[in-house]
């Protein structure tokens, strides 16, 4: 029994352990969050959803997910063989390193840095060279077109997601998640979403355009673009990317959670179960806005960011930084 525990306490050891804690959660939320998604869609339709495959359609996501593993992996004649194949695994690979500096609970991280925050906005960034690199490895008209879009929604729409986040850090004086959880430990009040509601507001939305949900999923629009930068891809390379999708709503929920809403921290009984609690809830709130708002058209997509959400987030942060200063 020693030996284990000096076994686990070994850095390299804690952080594998900790990597195929995150895979298995990642891969388990896949399965549920497509159920839940196709519930949720059913309700705002009035219709039951999944039903047919096991009680409720509960067993519903795995004959999905096993039809896709049994389907042919098929590359379109002309496609470039390394940045087809290498596209997928890009978009899917940094999800683990996101979900690493988040605390789910007191002294429950994977890797406690002092410059989280800045790690995941890195590692979260390399989703959009996946997304370029699937339209243009692909050979497709439709493809390149829907990575063209992404490139611009994603680079856009990261200006405001940043200078929110800047406003937080500013409040709380770290870019460490454990730090910044800690400042809003004091009761429900000292949450930064009540002292920085406009930086939350802005996030949110961000987060929406950044993750390709709608009703800003124009790089995946199939009325437009049959399946946008995927539309090459069948079986597992396309399941990545579905995956992805769903594990970056994780990654921006939680970031979401433990910057606004005070993080595992909870009016009783805090502890894992807050944090998780916090994340579904944002998760929901973005499904709910799927299957209720219409898609916007693409210039309408950049206006709302470079006409309304930069300005903001610029006032929200000069605000942010002048009341720090005069208080102190």
């Amino acid at each position: 029994m020693t030996q284990i525990l000096q076994l686990l306490t070994n850095p390299l050891v804690y952080l594998l352990v900790a990597l195929v804690a995150i895979l298995t959660f990642i891969a388990l939320n896949g399965l549920i969050l497509v159920y839940v998604e196709r519930k949720v869609a059913g309700f705002v339709q009035r219709r039951p959803g999944p039903y047919e495959v096991g009680p409720h359609g509960l067993l519903q996501p795995v004959a999905d997910a096993l039809k896709l593993v049994g389907k042919q992996l098929v590359m379109p004649r002309g496609a470039d063989r390394i940045l087809y194949w290498a596209a997928p695994l890009l978009s899917f690979a940094p999800v683990a390193v996101c979900l690493l500096p988040i605390p789910f609970g007191p002294n429950l991280a994977g890797l406690d840095v002092n410059l989280g925050l800045l790690l995941v906005l890195a590692f979260s960034g390399l989703n959009v060279l996946a997304l370029c690199l699937a339209g243009w490895g692909s050979n497709s008209k439709y493809a390149l077109l829907g990575a063209a879009r992404a490139v611009a929604q994603s680079v856009a729409y990261e200006i405001p997601l940043l200078l929110s986040v800047l406003s937080v850090a500013f409040i709380s004086g770290s870019l460490n998640f454990a730090e910044i959880t800690a400042s809003q430990t004091r009761g429900l009040l000292s949450w930064n979403v009540f002292s920085q509601p406009l930086a939350f507001f802005i996030f949110f939305v961000s987060a929406l355009a950044e993750t390709n949900r709608a009703p800003f999923d124009l790089p995946e629009a199939e009325s437009e673009l049959t399946a946008g930068f995927h539309t090459e891809y069948s079986g597992m390379g396309f399941g990545l990317f579905f995956l992805a999708e769903y594990s970056y709503m994780i990654v921006v929920s939680a970031v979401a959670s433990v910057l606004f809403l005070g993080g595992w921290s909870g009016p009783f009984l805090s502890g894992p179960w807050w944090m998780l609690g916090k994340i579904y809830a944002l998760i929901l709130a973005m499904m709910w806005f799927r299957w209720t708002y219409p898609r916007v058209r693409f210039d309408q997509l950049l206006n709302i960011c470079w006409k309304w959400l930069i300005p903001l987030s610029l006032i929200n942060l000069l605000g942010t930084a002048f009341m720090i200063n005069l208080v102190r």
